[in-house]
């Protein structure tokens, strides 16, 4: 089904790179000094060492496909990744790794057509998928250090927008998502600090997003709540029961949609 994205940050590709750069800055603050051994909540089984090494590798790999422009899957996710031969090293390398990134947003125009595995195939595609990978891992270090994550309205609006519309092209890496099936049925997720609002229609062959917002009760299940919960909330962060949200209608849907939606 198609997923029309209701995002102003989604055509504003110059946004999401100064955004991945403000990002990368302020995680390498966060873990700057801190144990690298320290386990993260948020990446069950991974300690801080490995969240960093993972979101470098990420900015470095999507480097890589940007740089070619590839025109199909890759066959392999090998990159040479400069990996720091001590663990106090990684803020620099996480810096590095940033700084590749903006090498090739640099030389790339946004608007180049190549693949990409969600909806969007287009080389902004890649740009907007990593702004929203460093972001959340960012939140993940602050809350594993005891700090309290803060996400800009508008950005965290555009995350969800940019998890919702993707979702249905990932059931390849995420394969419960398959199971995301109905005969009609509607969730709703709504911002109440933003304009954010989004309708997902279940049908037997997929789910799909509603174009335009949803009228109110519209839905067979809704939750609302200020955009930064509902991007950690997407992400599975946060639980639909916190009582950060509003919550609406058939709680076995919700359950059934928060079961399966991970990625």
């Amino acid at each position: 089904m198609d997923m029309p994205s209701q995002s102003g940050w989604a055509a504003a590709p110059g946004a999401h790179r100064a955004a991945i750069g403000a990002e990368t800055a302020r995680f390498v603050e966060v873990i700057r000094g801190a144990d690298p051994a320290t386990p993260v909540p948020g990446c069950p089984g991974w300690k801080l060492v490995d969240l960093v090494r993972h979101a470098g590798s990420v900015q470095r790999w999507f480097s890589v496909l940007l740089r070619q422009l590839v025109q199909e899957p890759p066959r392999s996710r090998d990159v040479e990744l400069h990996l720091p031969e001590h663990e106090d090293g990684y803020a620099d390398w996480l810096v590095a790794s940033a700084a590749e990134a903006e090498s090739v947003f640099a030389v790339t125009d946004p608007e180049a057509p190549m693949w990409a595995w969600g909806a969007d195939q287009h080389a902004r595609f890649w740009v907007r998928r990593m702004l929203f990978e460093t972001l959340v891992h960012r939140t993940d270090a602050e809350l594993a250090l005891g700090l309290q994550p803060l996400i800009d309205g508008g950005l965290a609006t555009d995350g969800v927008d940019e998890f919702l519309v993707n979702l249905p092209f990932a059931a390849f890496f995420a394969p419960k998502v398959a199971a995301l099936r109905g005969h009609g049925e509607t969730l709703r997720f709504r911002c109440t600090d933003t304009d954010g609002d989004w309708l997902v229609h279940l049908e037997p062959d997929g789910f799909g997003l509603v174009e335009g917002p949803a009228a109110p009760g519209s839905a067979d299940a809704a939750v609302h709540g200020a955009a930064a919960d509902l991007l950690r909330l997407v992400y599975g962060r946060l639980g639909h029961d916190a009582d950060v949200f509003e919550v609406q209608g058939d709680e076995e849907l919700l359950t059934r949609w928060f079961a399966n939606s991970a990625f």
